[in-house]
């Protein structure tokens, strides 16, 4: 049972944590990050991480399919163009936290925050919303309630990133 959260009822926490942990050049670009996207191209021995930018993220999930390959990435990129030159980026991020998989069988924040911690995404704490976002990578794999190893170093970065997220206006464009 899952339902849609205005972005105005889920925790500030929770934005921040995405763009510390996902896009925290969000709100400059214009849904690609060409700076990124050639940085990660230009790796040694292939791309040993990814350059999706959260408007990326939502194209694919709205309308790709998951997994890595060229040709995905050569459709998702114009229509995050489309995307990010259509819609404000508050409602990106609105869309991106409602449709992201936060485990199995679980989609949008909302339902990862009452899953893992008991109560709805308005009411996520600063920990609570960096190990949401900790876990968006590998939602299937990773646990958000009682975090080990990396999982558990990531959100704690994350935890401190949200401050600088918040601090230096890099969440400006959601307000």
């Amino acid at each position: 049972d899952q339902r849609w959260r205005e972005i105005a009822l889920i925790s500030p926490h929770l934005a921040r944590a995405v763009i510390a942990s996902e896009d925290q050049r969000f709100c400059l670009h214009g849904g690609v990050d060409w700076s990124e996207l050639r940085d990660v191209l230009a790796e040694e021995g292939g791309p040993s991480r990814g350059a999706s930018t959260l408007t990326m993220q939502t194209v694919k999930n709205l309308y790709l399919w998951p997994g890595r390959s060229y040709v995905r990435k050569a459709l998702e990129i114009p229509m995050a163009l489309v995307v990010d030159g259509v819609w404000p980026k508050r409602r990106i991020m609105e869309v991106y936290l409602n449709i992201a998989e936060t485990g199995i069988a679980t989609y949008g924040v909302n339902e990862g925050s009452k899953r893992y911690f008991g109560h709805d995404a308005s009411k996520m704490s600063t920990t609570e919303a960096a190990r949401i976002a900790a876990v968006l990578p590998l939602p299937k794999k990773r646990e958000a309630t009682i975090p080990k190893g990396f999982t558990r170093r990531y959100g704690n970065t994350i935890s401190s990133r949200i401050g600088v997220v918040r601090n230096d206006g890099l969440d400006a464009c959601l307000k």
